[in-house]
């Protein structure tokens, strides 16, 4: 790990704990250095690479990268493998799961009628409202005035919602059926640290 990027860990884990990027004389304390010029020189490199930005107002404010994460390797299911450590890319998961960002809303899903489809209770789904569906998308539906999460099914009555969990039947609207966006992805958290 070069100085650079062992100083950026450093502003990223400031950033986590308190929303801001810390002024320089901060910076300094922060990761270790002694001079107000080698700070600027930091600075200005990381907002070279895309790290860091500034507001008009001259505040320091993450860059397009500042949230990028490295994906070092992919992670074998099955028997285990050796791991590499070199960097395969780098994305910021905002980026890479948020595709329209004025369209789209986060919803947290309450119940275990989609488990089979890897959604389960608790975790966050990112919605495209308006997108398009097609058959087999997993949407946001609204059935009667009341919302809910399944996949878009038809047959010869016409459109209808299925679950992924064979503990519950299929849905049929009374009078209306209609679609809020489509799913385009799902996390979960499982630790708190």
């Amino acid at each position: 790990m070069s100085r650079d990027e062992k100083y950026l860990a450093g502003l990223r884990d400031y950033y986590a704990r308190y929303r801001v990027i810390p002024s320089f004389s901060t910076i300094a304390h922060q990761v270790g250095l002694s001079s107000s010029s080698s700070v600027a020189a930091l600075v200005d490199r990381l907002k070279a690479a895309g790290f860091l930005s500034s507001t008009p107002e001259r505040r320091l404010i993450p860059g397009p990268r500042f949230f990028e994460r490295e994906v070092v390797d992919s992670i074998r299911a099955g028997r285990p493998a050796g791991a590499n450590d070199a960097p395969l890319q780098a994305l910021t998961i905002d980026g890479y799961l948020v595709e329209v960002p004025s369209r789209s809303v986060l919803l947290r899903v309450r119940g275990d009628s989609m488990n089979d489809a890897g959604i389960l209770d608790g975790d966050t789904v990112v919605v495209l409202k308006g997108a398009p569906a097609s058959v087999g998308d997993i949407v946001i539906a609204i059935v009667d005035g009341e919302y809910t999460v399944k996949y878009l099914a038809h047959d010869g009555n016409g459109f209808f919602l299925k679950p992924a969990n064979s503990a519950h039947a299929d849905l049929h609207a009374r009078d209306t059926l209609e679609l809020f966006g489509v799913v385009v992805a799902s996390f979960r958290k499982y630790a708190k640290r």
